[in-house]
């Protein structure tokens, strides 16, 4: 935040930019943690130039699947598709590469998440469509 930049700004700009990131509406809430995170991680950290949100969310698909993470990549991964920020094939593609620096465990699980979460992602694309 800048010394002139009201609070209702930053936290305004940190509400949008994480329904961005997670693809689906997400009001004000009470608490610090929560406070702290629209603020400053969406607010500050996801808003600052020099990475696109494309590169922004393949930086966190890498360190979720690493982590093993995979509740979070349900969220990640279709947000990346519904935002148009990576294809099917850029992500099965980032799967297979990811694979060989997370291990394979995790990487045979990241793989079969990947395809589901496009199967779905193209279900509901077509079924908008015939709507």
């Amino acid at each position: 935040m800048t010394e002139s930049e009201p609070p209702s700004e930053r936290r305004e700009r940190g509400l949008e930019m994480m329904r961005r990131v997670y693809g689906w509406e997400i009001g004000d809430a009470p608490g610090d943690f929560f406070g702290i995170t629209v603020d400053h991680l969406f607010g500050d950290i996801w808003t600052r130039p020099g990475l696109s949100m494309r590169d922004r969310r393949m930086l966190l698909i890498g360190v979720l699947a690493g982590q093993g993470l995979n509740d979070v990549l349900d969220i990640q991964i279709p947000a990346a598709l519904a935002n148009g920020e990576l294809s099917p094939d850029e992500l099965r593609e980032t799967g297979i590469f990811l694979t060989h620096y997370i291990g394979w465990p995790l990487g045979s699980r990241l793989s079969v998440q990947i395809d589901t979460l496009i199967a779905k992602h193209e279900k509901r694309i077509r079924k908008e469509k015939s709507d």
